[in-house]
C-alpha cells in the first residue's frame, strides 16, 4: 500500500465506502482496514470487483450498490446498522463521467478547434451523469445521516472534482453535476454538525483510476502540465479522504480540499 498509513487511526470503527470496487475507493477501503476498522463494507455496482478487493481485508464485506437507486441505497446502510448498530465512517467515492464527451474533446484537440459537445448533449447523457453524481450523493448523505444522527457522531467525506472550480470546455455536464455535489455537501455540512457529524469534500483533479485510464490520449496529454505534479495515484486521494474522516479533522466542517497538485488554486 502506498498510504501514508497510521496504525490504529480508526480502531474499532465501522466504516462504508462507495465506489470500492476499484480506484479511490478501494484504496480508501484498503486504508480503514489496515488502519484498524473493525468493519468495511465495500460498496460498488460492480460487485464482482468490490468482492476482489474485499477478499484481500479481513475486515471488508462487499455489496452490489447502484447509487442511483435510492431504495437500494437505504437498505444497504440499514443493513451495515442492523449488523453493526452503528456507522461510523463513510467514504462515498462512486461517480461516473463521459467516455463520449471525452472523446468529442479529444477529437476537437486532436484537430485544434474548439469542441462542440454542448448542442449534441443528450438527454440521456445528463441525466446519466446528474442521477449518478449528484442524486446517488444525496441518497448517501440522507441514509448516512439517517443513520449517524442517533449517535450523535460520525464522519462523511464525499469525492468531489476540481472540474468544479476550472470547468473544463466541453464538460459542462460533469461539471455542474460536481459542483452541485459540493454545494449539497456544504449546505448539509452545515446541517448536521449540530448532530456531531462532519461532512467534508475532496476535490481531486487527474488521478490515476479506471476513468483516467478510458481517457483519449489527447486529453489525457492535455491535462498533464509538466510544470505540477503528475497525476496523483489512488492511495494519494485516499490519504486526504481519511484525514477528513479522522479525528485530526475535528475542526473541517464544510471544507472542500483542491487535491490538483497545483494545477489551479481557487
Amino acid at each position: 500500500m502506498d498510504g501514508d498509513v497510521r496504525v490504529g487511526r480508526f480502531e474499532g470503527k465501522v466504516a462504508m465506502v462507495t465506489g470500492a470496487g476499484s480506484g479511490m475507493g478501494a484504496a480508501a477501503a484498503r486504508q480503514l482496514a489496515a488502519e484498524g476498522a473493525q468493519a468495511v463494507v465495500l460498496a460498488d455496482v460492480n460487485s464482482e470487483a468490490a468482492s476482489a478487493v474485499a477478499k484481500e481485508l479481513p475486515a471488508g464485506r462487499a455489496v452490489a450498490l447502484d447509487v442511483a437507486d435510492a431504495a437500494a441505497v437505504d437498505a444497504a446502510v440499514d443493513d451495515v446498522l442492523r449488523e453493526h448498530d452503528r456507522l461510523d465512517v463513510l467514504v462515498h467515492a462512486a461517480g461516473v463521467d463521459d467516455p463520449e464527451a471525452k472523446q468529442v474533446i479529444a477529437d476537437a484537440l486532436a484537430e485544434s478547434r474548439p469542441p462542440e459537445v454542448t448542442d449534441r448533449l443528450t438527454d440521456a447523457a445528463w441525466q446519466r451523469v446528474m442521477r449518478i453524481n449528484l442524486d446517488g450523493t444525496f441518497h448517501l448523505l440522507r441514509a448516512a445521516v439517517r443513520g449517524m444522527r442517533p449517535a450523535g457522531t460520525g464522519a462523511i467525506v464525499v469525492i468531489g472534482s476540481s472540474s468544479v472550480f476550472d470547468t473544463p470546455v466541453g464538460y459542462p455536464h460533469y461539471a455542474a453535476s460536481k459542483a452541485g455535489v459540493h454545494a449539497l455537501s456544504q449546505a448539509v455540512a452545515k446541517e448536521v454538525i449540530t448532530s456531531g457529524i462532519r461532512v467534508n469534500v475532496v476535490a481531486p483533479g487527474p488521478t490515476e483510476t479506471g476513468m483516467a485510464a478510458r481517457t483519449p490520449a489527447a486529453l489525457r496529454s492535455d491535462l498533464t502540465d509538466p510544470g505540477v505534479r503528475p497525476y496523483a495515484t489512488p492511495e494519494e486521494i485516499a490519504d486526504i479522504a481519511l484525514f477528513l474522516a479522522s479525528d485530526a479533522a475535528a475542526n473541517l466542517v464544510g471544507a472542500v480540499l483542491l487535491a490538483n497538485g497545483g494545477r489551479f488554486t481557487a
